[in-house]
């Protein structure tokens, strides 16, 4: 797995670092919404799963957790093939809603996801990605908390993968694929 590595682009420890601020960010503005501290999270499968899992861990309030399905890749490619299939809609209805996604680059798929989530009439939906590309499709899409914002890369590690491998490397980095 490593020759296949160009560079580390961000190591563990400040991922997780982030996380956790992060996670104070939500806990603090959830807490000012009142009507108590209940969040569900709504997890975008695949790559976010070790992203949300970190995260869930760090906010001490009550978690649901949903996951759903989304993917605008196919197969070998480090570029976005098509327009976003999302999958089976989670119940948000009346809820404060974190959609939870790997990254925003083309900002198809987080702005697909929200416009379906929102149709179930959450009590309030706001969006949280691991990584933001400093590029004007990710730029100019609204998302309430970012971890890091990258250069126009492919990276891999943390959950984001290239043909589905990867996602266990524990740190985010820069592949040649």
């Amino acid at each position: 797995m490593m020759q296949d590595i160009e560079r580390i682009l961000i190591a563990r420890g400040a991922i997780s670092d982030r996380v956790r601020a992060l996670a104070q960010e939500i806990t603090h503005d959830i807490t000012e919404k009142g009507e108590g501290a209940e969040l569900v999270l709504v997890a975008v499968m695949t790559g976010s799963i070790i992203f949300v899992a970190d995260l869930m861990r760090n906010l001490p309030m009550k978690v649901r957790i949903q996951l759903m399905t989304a993917s605008s890749y196919v197969g070998k490619t480090t570029a976005s093939t098509r327009d976003p299939f999302v999958g089976a809609l989670p119940d948000v209805g009346g809820k404060h809603v974190l959609l939870v996604d790997d990254i925003l680059d083309s900002g198809k798929t987080l702005t697909r996801v929200r416009d379906e989530l929102e149709t179930l009439e959450p009590k309030s939906i706001d969006t949280c990605v691991l990584l933001r590309k400093k590029i004007p499709s990710a730029m100019s899409v609204e998302c309430t908390y970012v971890g890091f914002d990258i250069e126009d890369e492919f990276v891999v590690g943390y959950g984001l993968d290239y043909d589905d491998y990867y996602r266990n490397f524990p740190d985010i980095a820069v592949i040649v694929p």
